[in-house]
C-alpha cells in the first residue's frame, strides 16, 4: 500500500513489538464515518437496495442521514 502512496491511519495492538506510525486524527475521522454508515444501514430501505433507481436511492440515503443528524 505505501507503494501507491496509501499511508495507515488504524494503530496497531498493544502487543505489536515494533510501533506502527499512524494519523490519530485521521483515525478518528475514518472512525465517525464507519460509525455513520452503521447507522444508515439500519434504515432497511438503504440496507437492501430497496430502491434501484439511483436518484431514488441516493434521495433516501440523504434522507436518512438528515434524520440521524437531527435526532
Amino acid at each position: 500500500m505505501q507503494e501507491k502512496g496509501i499511508t495507515p491511519c488504524i494503530p496497531g495492538r498493544k502487543s505489536r513489538n515494533k510501533a506502527v506510525k499512524y494519523d490519530k486524527s485521521r483515525y478518528r475521522r475514518r472512525n465517525r464515518i464507519e460509525i455513520m454508515f452503521d447507522r444508515i444501514k439500519d434504515w432497511r430501505r438503504v440496507a437492501t437496495r430497496y430502491d434501484r433507481c439511483p436518484n431514488a436511492f441516493f434521495s433516501a440515503i440523504a434522507l436518512a442521514a438528515t434524520v440521524i443528524f437531527w435526532l
